[in-house]
């Protein structure tokens, strides 16, 4: 699984369907491949021992159900329902489908739900893991520090945050809505282990995420530096591709210039 085939169904996918949150999804690609591709213990869509994911982005779940195609766990026809009148696969993830975990949405909210996942597990002795996928707009949400705060007290080492730190959200770029910079520092003063990651080097987030020790001491997250519509020139840290779909003459330039990732 690579971040350029994920990048490529994204793209396909979106143009078929006419919808955006393009850059959102682009932006993630190399964390989702890494996650499902060197990271999470799936040995089954169904297992009750494998490893959880909370995308709290779930704007961006093109890069998941992409993911989930490259894996065998959904086929290609299903793939080309997306966003289609009565298919699981919508603009955000739904529980009710094979392979996605948690239904998100309502930015802020993700983290605490995979709070919660990491308790449980450890309430049940398991040695299952918690993965959120957060975006950097979201840490202007209180709830979600009420989540971090969790989080720390309770030692939950199993849980792992990725922010994807790609300074932009719906209306404006991050920093001129609520600047949170230093991120890395911020966290850490709230008591978890905080590291700062090239977010499109796939090698370095999986070989990052494998070394982490998920079985004792604080929560974790890496704060993931990444680039909004990675791979393509026109929509790289546009704040309208967080919207807009695209055009035929748009997707033939956006796929090329993807394959050349």
């Amino acid at each position: 699984m690579t971040p350029q085939a994920i990048a490529r169904l994204i793209l396909e996918q979106s143009k078929r369907a006419h919808v955006g949150h393009i850059g959102s999804a682009l932006s993630i690609a190399d964390i989702i491949a890494s996650l499902y591709g060197g990271v999470m213990n799936l040995p089954a869509a169904d297992d009750p021992e494998r490893d959880r994911l909370v995308l709290s982005k779930g704007h961006a779940v093109l890069a998941v159900y992409a993911a989930l195609y490259l894996k065998g766990w959904l086929s290609e026809a299903q793939l080309n329902t997306f966003c289609a009148d009565g298919s699981l696969l919508g603009v955000h993830p739904e529980r009710e489908l094979l392979g996605i975990d948690f239904s998100t949405g309502s930015l802020g909210q993700g983290l605490s739900l995979a709070a919660g996942a990491a308790l449980a597990a450890r309430l049940q002795q398991s040695s299952r893991r918690i993965f959120a996928v957060l975006s950097d707009a979201e840490c202007n949400e209180g709830s979600l520090w009420e989540a971090v705060m969790f989080a720390a007290h309770h030692q939950l080492a199993n849980l792992v945050a990725i922010v994807d730190l790609n300074g932009q959200q719906a209306l404006d770029y991050t920093a001129n809505v609520l600047d949170l910079s230093p991120m890395v520092a911020r966290w850490q003063a709230f008591g978890w282990e905080a590291r700062e990651v090239d977010g499109h080097d796939a090698e370095q987030l999986t070989a990052t995420l494998n070394n982490l020790d998920t079985r004792s001491g604080p929560p974790h997250v890496l704060i993931a530096k990444t680039t909004f519509g990675k791979g393509v020139s026109y929509m790289e840290n546009q704040i309208k591709w967080h919207y807009f779909p695209m055009s035929d003459a748009e997707y033939e330039q956006a796929i090329a210039e993807i394959s050349q990732r």
